[in-house]
């Protein structure tokens, strides 16, 4: 048996992490190409009949015509194709690769620190517990990008700001993060010109295209879908169909590729569900406002929040593809890595939460998604489980904020109390330090004065 001293002094080296990291990935990809359940299906099929029809026959879509996506996200398909259409999954796969290495570098200082070691493993169990999915989609693109830009939001607002919309024209989920920046962090003017001014670039080039009117072709779209199997809300009509419902039972849209419900109520829920979903969000803002006023720290709020928002996204949704579950990693590593230097909300229930969530999500999707179908009742309570999940998950984060809204009340200034759940921690530190090359890391700061603590908290280190 290895001594738990061995076990330990193996967790913190840097080689053995970056080695395990790729590892990881490439099991990933052979399940991805080789695996049952046709994991790879979306990149293989959809994603490169989109490229060939660019290439091959000059219609682009989100430019020629409408799309589901928003026009960047053609950029990786594209990129894909480097190597020729028979190269196209594994290269695809490659630039997954590449993309989540350099996410992982900043992670970790690329070997300088130690301090995120604990968090980038916690991202290996989530990337393996999730499965092929997890590299297997275009949400696989835009969750290195978001990694790197909220670990950025602290000392490189702007860089963070610029990084995270392109995210968001890639696949729409990022704009959650955006959302949640603007309202946490003092330096709104930023966030605000920085998205912007990224937006208005993208659609400039996109118009100059001639995309028109198609360049917000995304918006509209989705929303004319139905209930997809997996989102939460289709749960009550997968029982009913299994209880014997007359008129209810699940059919596969030949339009949007994808397996939907049918049955009593079920439009009327798909007309309601984005105005809930509104709803929702609302009230998270308004949350979140309050916490503001009430001068919650940023380290104490942003991850929280993000969560929220992120998981009201996929708990409150009309759609609940596997490939959501990816984005969960960035406000828990957000969170994680705040932790890392004492600040903020402790969030070790929600990172094993997600990986719960990760692990049911993959006995969902590829391997026993022609059970679920056939309604299986094991696989019934294993979807009903983990869909419920996201809305305890929902629950944490809300509370969090409140808490700390609460907590905040009873202190002078946020900046210069303890941290809520780290007591022990009695001065106030970089709440996410920098990281090489993005600048020099701080870990134990000690602002002086009022305008010093100003700039921890709009992403600037004090001097």
């Amino acid at each position: 048996m290895i001594p738990s001293a061995t076990l330990r002094s193996l967790a913190r080296s840097p080689l053995l992490l970056w080695a395990a990291f790729i590892l990881a990935h490439l099991w990933l990809g052979a399940l991805n190409l080789y695996g049952p359940g046709q994991p790879f299906g979306d990149v293989t099929s959809v994603y490169k009949f989109w490229t060939d029809q660019a290439l091959l026959s000059n219609y682009w879509v989100g430019i020629d015509g409408s799309w589901v996506y928003p026009i960047v996200a053609l950029v990786p398909m594209l990129i894909a194709r480097v190597f020729g259409p028979e190269l196209f999954p594994s290269t695809w796969l490659g630039l997954v690769l590449v993309l989540d290495l350099l996410a992982l570098g900043i992670l970790t200082g690329w070997g300088r620190t130690s301090r995120n070691i604990a968090v980038a493993w916690w991202w290996v169990a989530f990337l393996l517990l999730l499965g092929p999915i997890a590299v297997g989609r275009i949400d696989s693109i835009t969750v290195p990008l978001a990694v790197v830009g909220v670990l950025l939001v602290a000392t490189r607002p702007r860089a963070s700001v610029v990084i995270l919309t392109v995210a968001t024209w890639i696949k729409v989920w990022p704009a959650a993060l955006l959302v949640s920046i603007l309202i946490a962090v003092r330096a709104r003017r930023q966030v605000v010109v920085g998205a912007g001014i990224t937006s208005l670039v993208i659609v400039a080039i996109a118009l100059s295209l001639g995309a028109g009117a198609n360049v917000f072709s995304f918006i509209t779209q989705q929303s004319v879908r139905g209930l997809q199997v997996e989102a939460p809300i289709s749960t009550v009509w997968l029982w009913q169909e299994f209880a014997g419902v007359p008129n209810t039972f699940v059919y596969y849209d030949q339009g949007l590729l994808t397996w939907q419900v049918r049955g009593p109520g079920v439009e009327a829920a798909s007309m309601l569900i984005n105005p809930l979903m509104a709803l929702v969000v609302v009230a998270i803002t308004i949350l979140a406002v309050i916490a503001v006023r009430s001068r919650v720290a940023v380290a104490d709020l942003l991850p929280s929040l993000s969560l929220a928002y992120v998981v009201a996204l996929i708990a409150v949704n009309k759609v609940g593809s596997p490939q959501y579950i990816t984005w969960l990693a960035v406000p828990v590593i957000l969170g994680l890595a705040v932790n890392a230097v004492g600040r903020g909300r402790v969030f070790r229930t929600p990172a094993i939460l997600v990986l719960v969530l990760a692990a049911l999500t993959q006995a969902i999707y590829p391997y026993f998604y022609g059970y679920l179908l056939s309604l299986d009742p094991l696989m019934l309570i294993v979807i009903s489980a983990r869909n419920l999940l996201y809305f305890v998950l929902l629950g944490w984060a809300v509370v969090s904020i409140w808490r700390a809204s609460r907590a905040a009340e009873f202190s002078v200034d946020p900046d210069d109390r303890p941290t809520v759940d780290r007591p022990d921690i009695d001065r106030p530190v970089a709440w996410l330090p920098a990281v090489w090359p993005f600048g020099v890391e701080h870990t134990s700061t000690e602002p002086t004065s009022t305008e010093q603590r100003d700039r921890l908290d709009e992403g600037e280190p004090a001097r």
